[in-house]
């Protein structure tokens, strides 16, 4: 299976394409999409769109996982998170894709084995079960970690771990 694999982000969004399964995955690609302050959100939203449409036709995955919506004390943040969230979604439903959503911390718990993991640690971990030459910059290791754990949820014996991911 392939997967690409979103962590949203109005001016730094994560995003990686891995392929494999529960028992073996690689990195295709991976990286952070990094937007100027100068910009707009509107010019952000729309070059986050045609980079993950991009992507899908660069890469044809199969599926695409996304982080879920996290708890954030700010309205504007929580609106900005979800406007880019969605034109990743957007994008992914236009090209057909099925799209997988995980919380934040089943991912964490998938790749790290604890679910308040820090960021740090997840960059460490998404370097050594991927067999990255190099620790990936803290946005890209959370897509990767999501795409990680997408694949993960296919193991039957780790399932009961998943029970929190949906569908959208």
């Amino acid at each position: 299976m392939r997967v690409l694999s979103i962590d949203p982000a109005i001016r730094n969004t994560g995003y990686a394409v891995i392929e494999g399964d529960h028992r073996s995955a690689c990195a295709l690609e991976y990286g952070t999409l990094s937007l100027k302050n100068t910009l707009t959100q509107s010019a952000c939203l729309l070059a986050i769109h045609r980079h993950v449409l991009s992507l899908i036709d660069q890469w044809q995955p199969d599926e695409l996982a996304i982080e879920g919506i996290i708890y954030v004390q700010s309205h504007r943040t929580a609106i900005t998170m979800g406007s880019a969230r969605a034109s990743t979604v957007i994008a992914a439903a236009s090209r057909n894709l099925p799209i997988m959503e995980y919380p934040p911390s089943c991912v964490k718990l998938a790749v790290v084995g604890r679910g308040s993991a820090q960021k740090s640690q997840v960059s460490f971990m998404m370097r050594a079960l991927l067999g990255l030459n190099e620790t990936p910059a803290p946005d890209a290791a959370d897509a990767l970690a999501i795409g990680y754990a997408h694949l993960a949820a296919t193991d039957p014996l780790r399932a009961h771990l998943f029970a929190k991911r949906r569908y959208i």
